[in-house]
Parts: C-alpha cells; structure tokens; sequence
C-alpha cells in the first residue's frame, strides 16, 4: 500500500447535514425521550446524522426551548456501550479527548495505550485544543495530570508530545542524515549495558516527538539506508515496554496514520471480547477527521470491511450506532 503522500486527503465519514434545523432536532429528541421508554432509534438517527458543530447547536437549541440539559437527558434514558458513544459524539472533540485522557489516569491502573493513541496521532491544533479543554474540565493542567501518572522515560515521552510544539515545515536532508544517524546509534546500543543511554534516548525522543511528519518520513528513509532496517521494526526488536510503544506509535502515525487506527480497530475486535472503549473511542474521534481512509486501509489489510468486523462483533443499538458512523460497507 503507498504512503499518503504529504497533505493526503483525510475524509471523515460524518458531514454538517443538509437542511438542518437545530430546534426541530432538539424537538424531536425531546419527543423521543418522554414518557416510559424512549425511542432509542429516533435518538440514535439524529445523533450519528449530525456533524459535531450541529450537535453542539441542538445542545443549545434543547436548553432554550426546554430548559433543561441535553446530556443530562440523555444519560438518564440510555446506558451501556452505546451510552459511552452517543454521549462522547455529543462532546466537542478537544473535551472528548480530554475525558479519554482523564479516563486513562482514573483509579489503580493507568490505560497507557489510550494515552500513547491520543497524544502521539494529535496535531498541534488538536493537542492545544485538549490541554485548554483539560484545564476548563478537571481545573489541573494536562501536563501535571501526565507527571502524577506516569515516570521515567515514558512520562517525558508523555508530556513533550503534550507540548503540542511538533515542527510543521517539510523536509531538511542534512538535518535527516543526523537525526538518522542518531536513531541508528541508539538502537544500536540499546540492548549493550554499557554507555550513558540517557543522553542518546533524549535526542531520540527529541526527533520523534517534535519533527515534523514529512522530515520525519524522510529520516525513516535515511535510516533504511543506512541500516538497511526500518525504524519501526528496529524499536520493536531493541526497545521495550510503555517507551517502544509509544514510539512505535509515533512512528506508525507518521508512515501511514489511518492504517495505525485501522490496525487499532481490528485489534479491539479480534478474538473472543471486544474492546468497546477503544472501539468507541477510535469511531467518534475520527468519524469527521478520517474515518473514510481507515475504513480503506482496514479492508485493504484484513480482507474484510470495518462494516463487516462491526457486524461481527457487537449488537443491538449500539451495532446500529457504529454502522451509522461507519457510513457504509466498502
């Protein structure tokens, strides 16, 4: 499969829809939660039809034609599974990922999955949207939450991508060449006791987690040539734990960033359990971003559509949610 080429098209799955009217929206949904048992299916036709911005109009337009709260209504008529997706699609995005974040710092364990997915494949504009939306939501900033949960390598690894300060120029040959050369000599030693590694890691983190994507594409080039490894492979054989993970995140994202959900989504539906939280939370954060190249890559790689994986995997109203959003078979 090629690359997408620098400024490929990413095609969300999920437009502003036609004609819309935020009051008859909120008026209709109103409708479908009154009285005994609400009208699951008029709920779900009107959340996953609508693009982000109009959700948040219909947040409005509910509050004055009824006063009260949308998503307080909401929760109190639907549970479960697709609880979790309505309401996440109902959140503005930066706030979404900013509760997925607060989530995987919660209770005894920390998620560091979900943590390396939404930092390493964010832009910029998206990283300084969540720490803004963290700060309003949970009054600590993002990056004291990441330094009380998490150490060591990782939590830097961690906080510089929550910097959202990633180069967003193109290429520079001479400055690859070095960055190469400096990835080559640290995955070189890093399976030798010997050396200070600390000083070399950091330079590697530094490349990795603040180049832009398409220099960083021409370093794994140089890197190839020079080792005659790919980068992604080298990580996976030299490093370990937390720090090769979110490295190989990094990395996966800048090769080729829908083929990474892509291999996220078919990984929370194979074997026997689903995992629901990633499959919910990939489903809503890219639906309007590049739902349509994943659902591409997805087919290309496993030999079936991410509509046939859903059909396979889930049920009921929640089943009927990811479709919708899935917005057809391939």
């Amino acid at each position: 499969m090629a690359k997408p080429a620098q400024g490929a098209k990413y095609r969300g799955s999920i437009h502003d829809f036609p004609g819309f009217d935020p009051n008859q929206d909120a008026e209709a949904l109103y409708t479908a939660m009154k009285g005994f048992g609400s009208d699951k299916e008029a709920i779900l036709d009107i959340i996953t039809s609508r693009s982000n911005r109009q959700r948040q109009e219909v947040c409005q337009s509910y509050k004055s034609l009824y006063g009260k709260d949308l998503m307080t209504d909401l929760k109190s008529e639907i549970s479960g599974d697709l609880a979790r997706l309505i309401l996440g699609l109902m959140m503005p995005p930066a706030h979404y990922d900013a509760k997925q974040l607060k989530k995987a710092m919660e209770g005894a364990g920390t998620d560091e999955k979900a943590l390396i997915e939404i930092l390493a494949t964010r832009t910029n504009a998206e990283i300084r949207a969540i720490n803004e939306a963290y700060k309003e939501d949970y009054h600590k900033s993002l990056e004291d939450a990441l330094s009380s949960d998490t150490s060591g390598h990782f939590r830097r690894i961690l906080i510089s991508l929550a910097t959202g300060n990633r180069e967003e120029g193109g290429e520079n040959l001479d400055q690859a060449r070095e960055d190469a050369q400096v990835a080559a000599e640290i995955l070189e030693i890093a399976d030798t006791p010997s050396g200070d590694k600390t000083s070399l890691e950091t330079r590697f983190m530094t490349i990795l987690c603040t180049r832009s994507y398409p220099h960083l594409r021409r370093v794994f080039q140089e890197f190839i040539k020079m080792t005659n490894y790919d980068v992604e492979h080298t990580i996976k054989k030299e490093m370990s734990g937390d720090v090769r993970d979110a490295f190989v995140a990094i990395v996966q994202s800048v090769k080729n960033k829908p083929l990474f959900f892509a291999d996220k989504l078919y990984k929370s539906m194979k074997g026997a359990g689903t995992d629901e939280k990633t499959l919910t939370r990939i489903m809503v954060s890219r639906s309007e971003i590049d739902l349509l190249n994943i659902r591409r890559e997805f087919i290309e790689k496993y030999d079936k559509s991410l509509h046939q994986a859903i059909e396979g995997d889930t049920s009921g109203d929640f089943l009927k949610a990811l479709l919708a959003l899935c917005g057809g078979e391939d």
